[in-house]
């Protein structure tokens, strides 16, 4: 039988470090080594932490998705972090963030200004100056009734509705990615927008109130009954499963079916011409009656994802993450869906189903600004607005005098974007 090692004796004997069988290092004799308590799977840590602290300053200052170990971080060089998820995060200095949104806020504000002028009539700066004074009760010199109406009751309502659209639309691709934790989620690919469509057409072809606030309401069942329908279909894998996009598209062709189904059974040719070109996406239908509506609910669905930043910021690393950080992540889950459906049904009702805003804008934007939440919303927004004011202004001039509906000019600009997203992720 082998003898027992000889004890230490003083202080100049040490025991040499043991491996254990996971490979690491157990402390030598006479040292304490820290405390170190594993909580439970699934437990709550007592204190609350901010999400967006989990943020790499790699992903923070190279717009990379949160948890991604980019170049510059300490995992992609394998120096640990010496205090992971408590160290200050660098943040843009306040004067560049101040200098971006003022830059942003100008440029939709021009954006909006020349769109205004774009179009097969002539108009110039002057003439729009001379309608916003007449319309604010200044002295000025006002037009003639048909450049007015030309200018006041068509091109203003339309280009306005173009950037509240495209602020609404970028503002739910960017929750529904941090969400889903999926970055080809936007409200086209994923059913909404055609559920939505579901719902607007039923009610006007039906005849069941269609009048602004019905096709709305309507448009509104519509998103959240394809959103119902989504999450009956994935309740086994899950919102963060990749099934999700898939999913959805077969959500939108079966709602896009039932469309058709009703429009053939129930419309005339006249109905069915009409709405077959708003389901295109046009902003050709806005007047100050719908802009008003979407002027109402678009800041008020942007106000409450801002709120929910840091819940998204938490969503954005998986549910157990975010469940452990404190979020009420079902009922954080819930309300954004529903934010979003909203945004996205007054949008369908108003302009009709207009596809890949959400999957642009938000990608570019997050590139940009990083993948904080509170700093991306606005910005996705501010950027949203303006890619669709021009994109309707390129509808409207390329072929001249005819109009091209704008949802087909997202489409060409979206869909080599999701082939590049698709290729960039390896599922193509």
């Amino acid at each position: 039988m082998p003898a027992d090692p000889p004890a230490a004796t003083g202080p100049a004997t040490r025991r040499a470090p043991l491996a254990s069988p996971t490979g690491r290092t157990t402390p030598p004799t006479g040292t304490t080594p820290p405390a170190r308590t594993t909580p439970p799977t699934g437990s709550t840590p007592p204190a609350r932490r901010n999400p967006a602290d989990l943020l790499l300053p790699a992903a923070r200052e190279h717009g990379g998705a949160p948890g991604d170990a980019g170049p510059g971080s300490p995992h992609h060089s394998g120096r640990p972090d010496p205090h992971p998820g408590t160290r200050p995060v660098p943040r843009t200095p306040p004067l560049a963030r101040s200098l971006l949104l003022l830059l942003s806020t100008t440029a939709l504000v021009g954006s909006i200004a020349a769109a205004v002028r774009i179009g097969t009539a002539d108009t110039g700066w002057t003439d729009l100056a001379r309608v916003l004074a007449t319309r604010l009760g200044l002295d000025a010199e006002p037009l003639p009734p048909l450049v007015d109406s030309l200018l006041w009751d068509l091109r203003l309502p339309r280009v306005l509705m173009a950037a509240l659209v495209g602020a609404s639309l970028a503002v739910c691709g960017t929750v529904l990615q941090a969400v889903t934790r999926n970055a080809l989620a936007d409200p086209y690919l994923l059913g909404i927008s055609s559920g939505a469509s579901t719902g607007a057409v039923a009610v006007v072809v039906l005849g069941i109130g269609a009048t602004t606030l019905g096709v709305t309401g309507g448009a509104l069942a519509g998103a959240l009954l394809s959103f119902a329908l989504l999450l009956l279909l994935l309740r086994r894998t899950g919102l963060d499963s990749v099934r999700i996009v898939l999913t959805g598209v077969v959500v939108g062709q079966l709602l896009t079916a039932l469309t058709s189904l009703i429009l053939m059974a129930s419309a005339d040719a006249d109905t069915t011409r009409a709405v077959t070109h708003w389901l295109l996406g046009s902003m050709a239908p806005a007047r100050w009656n719908t802009v008003v509506v979407c002027a109402i609910v678009t800041p008020l669905g942007l106000a409450i994802a801002w709120l929910c930043s840091n819940a998204l910021d938490g969503l954005a690393f998986g549910t157990d993450t975010a469940a452990s950080l404190g979020i009420e992540v079902r009922h954080t889950r819930m309300l954004l869906l529903v934010v979003t459906s909203a945004l996205t049904a007054v949008a369908v009702a108003t302009v009709g189903a207009i596809g890949f805003v959400g999957l642009i804008v938000p990608h570019g934007v997050r590139f940009l600004v990083g993948p904080l939440h509170r700093v991306l919303l606005p910005y996705a927004a501010l950027a949203g607005a303006v890619f669709l004011v021009w994109t309707d202004a390129l509808a409207r001039i390329a072929f001249a005098p005819r109009e091209v509906p704008v949802g087909v000019i997202t489409a060409l600009l979206g869909v080599p974007l999701f082939l590049l997203v698709l290729r960039r992720r390896g599922e193509l």
